[in-house]
């Protein structure tokens, strides 16, 4: 089942997620459905929250930037195959220097800007299998993983821009909430009389 995609301005993408446990009811079917919605939508990675669920649990497919030619070689390889379910996650740390990368979200389309995130992440987390983990991840599997967990925290992209650029885009968003944005999947708009 493809879900619609909540938009800019819906409040459930301001709120933090509650947690699930290992009996959240047809898990398997909502984690396929996520996956077939982010893929519809030609995404890296999906939270709960896009897709009108205020729960702890984002996925990332981070293949499509095997083809990226400024990723190093390693890079590549790890992204080329890198697909996990993350369940409950829990940012340990983020170290290293910040750097900058031209970011998206599939609840705000059309704006891309330049945020600034730390290189590297560790984080807890359950698998969908429950499985716990503790694991490290740097570069750009770093930044999608903590572009997804912004999202259950209640955070988007747009909130880690400069005072200026907020303001450059302001219209932007508000029209994006109103549903006056050219998009080719389906969208859930919080300020539009119809759906997409």
């Amino acid at each position: 089942m493809i879900f619609p995609i909540v938009a800019y301005g819906d409040p459930i993408l301001r709120k933090k997620a509650k947690e699930i446990n290992a009996d959240y009811p047809a898990l398997d079917t909502l984690l396929d459905s996520m996956f077939e919605t982010m893929y519809m939508a030609s995404g890296i990675g999906l939270a709960a929250p896009q897709i009108n669920k205020s729960i702890r649990l984002f996925i990332v497919d981070a293949s499509p930037f095997e083809e990226d030619e400024e990723l190093s070689e390693k890079e590549r390889e790890l992204v080329s195959d890198f697909k996990r379910v993350f369940i409950n996650a829990q940012v340990i740390e983020e170290t290293g220097p910040e750097w900058a990368f031209n970011e998206g979200c599939l609840s705000i389309p059309d704006v891309r800007e330049d945020v600034f995130r730390q290189d590297t992440v560790t984080i807890e987390y359950y698998d969908q299998d429950f499985k716990k983990h503790t694991e490290t991840f740097d570069g750009i599997v770093a930044r999608i993983i903590q572009h997804e967990f912004d999202h259950i925290e209640g955070i988007l992209f747009t909130d880690k821009l400069s005072a200026l650029k907020k303001r450059l885009i302001k219209g932007k968003l508000a029209n994006i909430s109103k549903g006056k944005v050219d998009i080719d999947y389906r969208m859930k708009f919080p300020n539009a009389k119809k759906k997409r």
